[in-house]
């Protein structure tokens, strides 16, 4: 296999609750939906943040699977590559990355022109578009909360995918400017003072922590689950 396809293979997440419905792991993506069901009486969540301590703890993978079940629920959900130093959902949905949400900042294109269907209903994505040398800039900029707003109107859920909040400060400042933020560890691999360290980090600005999803949580009966609590 050439090596720029087996990087690109390597960047796709498992979608697992949208091949897989019967899934030990899809249901527990169903618990998370539904937990957050329940965090939005008083309050309405409809832009969720998702980061985690480090690389490779699963973000992505959560960021996609729990936009998939809440669109399985009939709601409309677009999910967002908020990593605009190292995007990749348009590898896992196999859509052009040209254009996204760093163009649309730029006006270099109308926001409905950026997003993009999928195959699966209810759904769509907005990809990082170009990366760009200033991305925690834009992410902060005045132009980002017009778009939210806009998309606002648009969505019932916008699922923001954001790099590591240990290593860079858009999370921080998504998960100022969303509803609400999910932390994603993964088991056996994430530090406690990191997860520590991450949880102050969100806590500094001032956002709500919805859960932390733990990935890789070996259960009875399956060689892979997860779990979360609020």
């Amino acid at each position: 296999m050439a090596s720029w396809l087996k990087k690109k293979v390597n960047k796709k997440v498992k979608l697992i609750s949208y091949h897989n419905l019967k899934s030990p792991i899809t249901e527990q993506y169903r618990l998370i939906r539904n937990n957050l069901h329940f965090a939005s009486v008083d309050k309405e969540i409809k832009t969720i943040a998702i980061t985690s301590p480090e690389p490779s703890d699963g973000k992505s993978t959560t960021s996609a699977n729990l936009a998939i079940v809440l669109a399985q629920q009939g709601k409309q959900v677009l999910l967002v590559d908020g990593d605009l130093r190292k995007p990749s959902i348009h590898y896992t949905f196999n859509v052009s990355n040209i254009d996204g949400l760093t163009t649309v900042l730029t006006k270099d294109i109308a926001l409905v022109e950026a997003i993009s269907k999928t195959h699966i209903p209810n759904l769509d994505i907005l990809s990082s578009g170009s990366i760009p040398p200033n991305p925690s800039e834009l992410l902060n900029s005045k132009s980002m909360e017009i778009i939210m707003d806009e998309l606002k109107i648009l969505y019932d859920y916008i699922i923001f995918d954001t790099p590591p909040i240990l290593l860079v400060t858009e999370s921080q400042i998504m998960a100022s400017k969303c509803n609400g933020v999910i932390l994603v560890i993964a088991s056996g691999k994430t530090k406690k003072e990191k997860a520590m360290k991450a949880k102050e980090l969100l806590e500094q600005a001032n956002s709500q922590i919805l859960g932390v999803v733990v990935n890789g949580v070996k259960a009875k009966g399956d060689f892979y689950s997860s779990d979360y609590y609020g």
